[in-house]
């Protein structure tokens, strides 16, 4: 079995064929989802969602690209929000200098009013990183000396030197499909030496869709591919990185419930 640790069930390309969808997922053996938020202004019908079947989960946070739109929603405010049973993690959150969407500043005071959140909960921290190695490094170094929060970065696509810094920290790193394009040389080349014990699997659907279906709309489905490269990287089965990633899931995520048998069914 495998999860897809992140995953945008509530955008519209997914959530407007939300049951054919999680159809596809159970076909394929993806038991359990996370669907991300990334406005809290929008984290009711993020939730709403995961409230509705028993398998998926969700997270509270911004993006980001918003972080300019919900500088005044405050560390209590999303704590209040995490309370919901079914809130298994906090963001996704960070910087992303590419698009610069919103000003870097702003960007860095909502992240780390974020890691303080994740800090007081005990919720996974789910980064976003993007053009920003130095700062995200410099703020989450920063932060662990003030203390320890659990964390990881999400569609990792970033440097060697990122990756090890923040496997230093503690964190867990996600791949997503772009592991899995042919452009993807040097990511491949640093996902071959990771530890399996600090690796997840997601799709970051409705985006980034893994061979063989780019172009396509991403779907939970499709996490088998990625799951798929990774074993072929690291010379493993397939079932050995179901498992590894699966258990570093259930280690991450201490409150989504574990399922007591992987092969079961489980019930949309």
């Amino acid at each position: 079995m495998l999860i897809d640790t992140h995953c945008h069930l509530d955008f519209p390309k997914l959530g407007d064929q939300l049951e054919d969808v999680l159809a596809r997922a159970e076909e394929a053996n993806i038991k359990q989802m996370v669907t991300i938020c990334t406005k809290v202004r929008q984290f009711d019908e993020v939730v709403s969602i995961a409230e509705n079947h028993d398998n998926i989960f969700c997270s509270v946070g911004t993006h980001p690209h918003y972080a300019q739109d919900e500088l005044d929603i405050s560390v209590k405010e999303i704590i209040a929000l995490s309370q919901r049973p079914k809130v298994v993690a906090i963001g996704e959150t960070g910087l992303d200098y590419h698009y610069d969407n919103s000003p870097r500043d702003e960007q860095q005071t909502v992240f780390r009013r974020h890691i303080d959140v994740a800090r007081r909960t005990g919720l996974p921290l789910i980064i976003h990183t993007r053009d920003a190695d130095e700062d995200t490094v410099s703020i989450l170094k920063e932060e662990m000396a003030i203390g320890a929060f659990p964390a990881l970065i999400h569609c990792f696509t970033a440097s060697r030197q990122l990756a090890e810094e923040v496997l230093d920290l503690g964190l867990y790193i996600s791949m997503s499909g772009v592991l899995t394009f042919n452009n993807s040389v040097d990511l491949q080349g640093i996902a071959k030496n990771l530890p399996l014990d600090r690796l997840l699997v997601e799709t970051d659907a409705p985006f980034l869709a893994p061979m063989p279906h780019r172009g396509k709309t991403n779907e939970p489905a499709f996490t088998v591919h990625t799951a798929q490269k990774l074993a072929d990287l690291q010379q493993r089965s397939l079932e050995e990185v179901a498992a590894a990633t699966t258990a570093n899931f259930y280690r991450l995520f201490t409150k989504a419930p574990k399922l007591e048998d992987p092969f079961e069914s489980t019930h949309i």
